[in-house]
């Protein structure tokens, strides 16, 4: 049964359009990557999905009772004010130390629950959040460029780590990313955003894709690298195809002559 779903969806300011004629929906076990410039509506769309912005027009459709996790782009926590990681983890709903350090150990920083949240680094900290929305039981998991600020290692240990979830938990997963070097190969499914949806599908049509390529100045096929890992679950159908193994891409630098 899908989990969440945008018919028509436009989202206005004022008389500013962010987003129009948006359309797609997410399974569970699917992971979903949400990729385009500054500026496209990427935000707006996560904002709209979660239920903080209403669309101007159009709908979102959510399974009746469905459990979000959500993991934002960052979070300001004031370092004058002591915060460790355990009463971080037991905001709002108050959590046991067994299942804080459980939830921790799993998602790879045991031990941090007397850490000062203003004392982790950056992985440190992308982890916690993680562990927070995952403390939630969630059956859809939101991540709104959650690698940012990552060295390009902590993002693929990150990645790793959301591939691990969604195998273990069966959540259906979104990923925002503007990273093209290695959100391709964590993803069943890519969405390409510039205001509207200018193409979606397997990684690897995707960045075959015109539109993509355009809107990211991206040059010949022979700058890309395709990953192929399979899957032990299905999907429903929607208006992508799927596989029973799916082609997975990473943008990777042009070399540069030296």
């Amino acid at each position: 049964m899908t989990l969440i779903a945008a018919r028509g969806l436009a989202v206005r300011y004022g008389g500013v359009t962010a987003l129009r004629d948006v359309a797609f929906a997410i399974e569970p076990g699917e992971i979903v990557t949400l990729v385009g410039p500054n500026g496209s509506g990427k935000s707006s769309l996560v904002r709209a999905l979660l239920g903080v912005v209403r669309p101007s027009e159009g709908q979102v459709t959510r399974r009746a009772g469905l459990r979000i996790g959500y993991v934002p782009q960052r979070l300001a926590v004031d370092d004058r004010m002591p915060l460790s990681v355990a009463r971080f983890l037991s905001l709002p709903d108050r959590r046991g130390r067994a299942e804080i350090a459980a939830m921790l150990a799993h998602v790879g920083v045991p031990g941090l629950e007397g850490r000062q949240m203003t004392a982790l680094s950056g992985g440190q900290f992308q982890r916690v959040l993680l562990a927070r929305a995952l403390l939630a039981e969630p059956e859809l998991l939101i991540l709104d460029e959650a690698t940012q600020g990552l060295d390009q290692p902590g993002t693929a240990s990150f990645y790793q780590l959301v591939e691990d979830v969604r195998h273990q938990t069966g959540a259906g997963i979104l990923m925002v990313s503007h990273d093209l070097h290695v959100v391709m190969a964590a993803s069943d499914r890519v969405i390409c955003l510039n205001g509207h949806i200018c193409c979606q599908g397997q990684p690897h049509v995707v960045t075959a894709a015109p539109e993509y390529r355009a809107l990211f100045g991206l040059g010949t096929l022979g700058t890309m690298a395709l990953y192929q890992h399979a899957h032990d679950h299905d999907h429903d159908a929607c208006d992508h195809t799927h596989g029973d193994a799916h082609a997975h891409a990473a943008e990777k630098e042009p070399a540069h002559a030296g």
